[in-house]
């Protein structure tokens, strides 16, 4: 794609917090580097850190060169942005494995090849030979403790009792300034991007760039996406959707995006999607003519779910779904993981039975009846059966007298009981 304004686009989509106020002048003008820094304090990104990786892609679709700076040093003392207490301090081993993980997940949003090439760099390299005086005296003689303690993240965190700040993460921002300064020096980087959080470290950087160098740092800040409690998504968090299907699986990944509101779906769409402004306002005006159709939540599960999972990985989520809403059948959810199944049905009332029951057989009626709560009596039951609206494991029971036997075991331990479409019971076997 062409050279485009690129603060304008990300400021359509809902992208921009804040920046400097020339920034837009010289990206008109100029073809820059452009840097984001990430900790790698877990193994995966997770969606409050996409925005920002999405907005160095939208940098990169613009002519500009990005660099994914790790924080193999900073990641070592804990950014005191936004946290109510101090962090776990990592080792150099886990910080490594760390970054090779995130690194993996940014290639599928950054190009590595071509004329703007994204690169990876880890300011541990340049970091680790710095000596503590040398860093006071080289570094920590442009910044005052006055120009400091004026941080948001700095005061936000003294004013709260019993909290405190300590020597460590106070330094947070002279790192992080530092890294800005590097760059600027090293690798001809101008431009630094990141959550409006990190509107303090970045100007940190920038005025180091120009108290030491005499040069110009630009900065530019998105706002952070929050959880339904208001709590921003971190690696440290709970509640947060990850990259990485080992700790949000590809189903729930999916589901997230389907079942947000629709003024949640048409932001994201803008925020975390790369279509453009004509086909997104074309799917706004589609789906007001028609909201029960969920057309933006779907487009958005599609696009997400792809980009991150792959198509194989949305094919998976979408027949998972299909089966919550009765539209599965025994073959695809014999095809489920233990914990796939187990998701799906996550909050379905669930029973225990002993393995022994099933041995010689259980009758039908009384498996409904007495072993499930989805019929209160035998009779309900059989009328029920009689009106073919009895599923065993997504397969229509349609002989009375059938008997349930391990035979109907998915995974080996489960029985899944079905009135209709939308009423489940799990039955666990053991």
């Amino acid at each position: 794609m062409g050279k485009f304004n690129v603060v304008e686009e990300l400021r359509w989509r809902g992208m921009v917090h804040d920046h400097t106020p020339e920034l837009e002048d010289f990206l008109n003008e100029n073809s820059s580097v452009v840097y984001l820094g990430v900790d790698p304090t877990a193994d995966s990104l997770h969606i409050g850190h996409l925005v920002t990786v999405s907005m160095l892609r939208h940098f990169q679709r613009a002519g500009h060169k990005p660099i994914l700076v790790m924080g193999g040093a900073t990641g070592m003392v804990g950014d005191p942005s936004g946290k109510s207490a101090e962090r776990n301090l990592l080792s150099l081993e886990t910080i490594r494995h760390n970054q090779a993980a995130i690194q993996e997940q940014a290639s599928r949003f950054l190009d590595f090849e071509g004329e703007h090439a994204a690169e990876v760099l880890n300011n541990y390299d340049w970091m680790k030979e710095f000596s503590f005086l040398d860093f006071v005296r080289d570094v920590g003689k442009y910044i005052t403790v006055n120009y400091m303690m004026a941080k948001d993240s700095v005061k936000l965190r003294l004013s709260r009792e019993g909290a405190g700040l300590s020597f460590t993460e106070f330094t947070y921002q002279l790192l992080q300034g530092y890294d800005f300064l590097h760059l600027y020096e090293h690798k001809n980087c101008r431009v630094q991007i990141g959550g409006s959080d990190q509107w303090g470290n970045i100007t940190t950087g920038g005025e180091l760039i120009r108290k030491k160098l005499g040069g110009k740092g630009y900065a530019l800040t998105c706002p952070l996406i929050t959880k339904s409690d208001g709590s921003k998504f971190g690696k440290s968090e709970a509640g947060n959707v990850w990259l990485n299907a080992d700790y949000t699986s590809t189903y729930k990944f999916y589901q997230f995006w389907i079942n947000c509101s629709d003024e949640g779906a048409a932001r994201y769409l803008k925020i975390y999607t790369f279509l453009p402004k004509e086909e997104i306002e074309a799917l706004e005006k589609e789906h007001a003519e028609a909201p029960h159709r969920r057309i933006l939540q779907k487009r958005l599960a599609q696009e997400m779910t792809v980009a991150v999972h792959g198509e194989k990985g949305y094919d998976n989520a979408l027949r998972a779904s299909q089966i919550l809403f009765g539209k599965g059948t025994k073959e695809t959810l014999l095809a489920l993981s233990e914990r796939e199944l187990l998701e799906i049905f996550e909050g379905v009332p669930t029973f225990t039975i002993a393995k022994t029951d099933l041995e010689n057989g259980l009758d039908i009626v009384e498996f409904l009846a007495q072993k499930t709560s989805i019929y209160a009596s035998k009779g309900e039951a059989r009328r029920s059966l009689k009106g073919n609206a009895v599923s065993i494991n997504q397969q229509k029971i349609k002989n009375i007298d059938h008997s349930i036997s391990t035979s109907d075991l998915l995974n080996d331990k489960y029985i899944l009981a079905q009135q209709g479409k939308k009423k489940y019971n799990l039955v666990i076997v053991e």
